[in-house]
């Protein structure tokens, strides 16, 4: 623990990433979460929204009253950061939105891959939070942009490659398949995140034009044909990379590049094919924390790699990621509040 405790708000205190930011918070050692808004919960306990945080002394305020923190998370949905931004750096030095309002670098991708955005002086100003990615620049940063879960996931996976030289200008198409859980779709995430509706499925929901690829394109330099399904999963999103490196590569290769990229990382876990049931990355072999799994096989005879990634889209896809970024931006120990493992056995993540 630090010498300094760092007061933080969660703006959006009731949705599922708003729990878990309330979570990581509360039990981190150098943060004191003082403040939850909720517009819908306003007065009422934290406990109600969320069961499993029933004893933390907190009550949800109107997000129209900002207390004056260190730190302001904000959990709310696209569209409102970038119209409450001003009031956020009144009431907070440093701003962490897990939204996507400010995680493309610039105005005029969000007109192609959204609608538009109101306050597009901030953009340059924002760093992109995933510190596997971006971590040279989020030392200092006061505007933190969290990325999209399945654009992470796919990253991660993909990243290796890429900083190896095997993804270069000649490289084949690289095709991307994820598969998400219900959660993605927030706490008010309409009837096809109902049970009924979302038991048993494989459905795709984004077969092309995803926004996510703006992402990927925008940090990692590639151009993906991108597909998303949801299936019957709470927690999680897995990505399943096809990719036609420039030139032929072998195992070892690919060994030498993953654990080049990610034997320093604290979260990242290279799972490429061993023993046991979990041979590969499995989104429930990571839920509720902020560990990355990665892992490969080769296909030589079509001069393919198949990449697998998996994490918890609400955890290393948002809240997490969201912690992990505000510790690098502090200069507090990168894994603070963060070191905790997953269970096993564990249901439905």
């Amino acid at each position: 623990m630090t010498d300094e405790t760092y007061t933080a708000s969660v703006v959006g205190g009731t949705g599922f990433t708003g729990g878990e930011l309330l979570r990581l918070l509360s039990g981190h050692p150098d943060f004191e979460v003082v403040q939850a808004t909720s517009r819908s919960a306003d007065n009422m306990t934290v406990g109600r929204s969320h069961p499993n945080l029933r004893g933390l002394d907190l009550r949800f305020s109107d997000p129209d009253d900002l207390e004056s923190v260190d730190v302001l998370f904000s959990a709310t949905p696209h569209g409102v950061s970038m119209g409450q931004i001003d009031g956020y750096f009144e009431a907070a030095d440093t701003v962490v939105d897990l939204s996507a309002d400010f995680r493309l670098p610039e105005a005029e991708l969000y007109d192609e891959w959204y609608d538009g955005h109101t306050s597009p002086e901030y953009l340059e100003r924002a760093e992109y939070a995933l510190p596997e990615i971006n971590r040279e620049n989020l030392s200092g940063a006061d505007l933190i942009a969290g990325g999209g879960c399945n654009a992470t996931a796919t990253m991660l996976g993909l990243k290796p490659l890429v900083d190896a030289g095997a993804l270069g200008p000649d490289a084949g198409e690289v095709v991307v398949d994820v598969k998400v859980g219900s959660s993605e779709g927030g706490a008010g995430g309409g009837a096809a995140s109902s049970h009924p509706e979302r038991s048993g499925v494989v459905r795709p929901y984004a077969p092309t034009g995803h926004r996510h690829e703006a992402e990927i394109e925008a940090y990692l330099g590639l151009d993906v044909s991108f597909t998303v399904h949801a299936v019957e999963m709470v927690r999680g999103a897995s990505a399943t990379c096809h990719v036609f490196p420039d030139e032929p590569v072998s195992k070892a290769d690919l060994w030498q590049a993953y654990r080049g990229a990610y034997a320093d990382e604290p979260f990242m876990r290279i799972v490429s094919g061993g023993g046991g049931v979990y041979r590969y990355p499995e989104p429930k072999a990571v839920a509720g924390t902020n560990y990355g799994e990665v892992g490969f096989e080769l296909d030589p005879g079509n001069r393919r790699v198949v990449v697998f990634s998996a994490i918890d889209n609400m955890m290393k896809g948002s809240a997490g990621q969201a912690v992990h970024a505000a510790n690098v931006a502090l200069g507090l120990p990168e894994t603070a509040g963060l070191e905790f493992q997953g269970l096993h056995p564990v249901g439905s993540p």
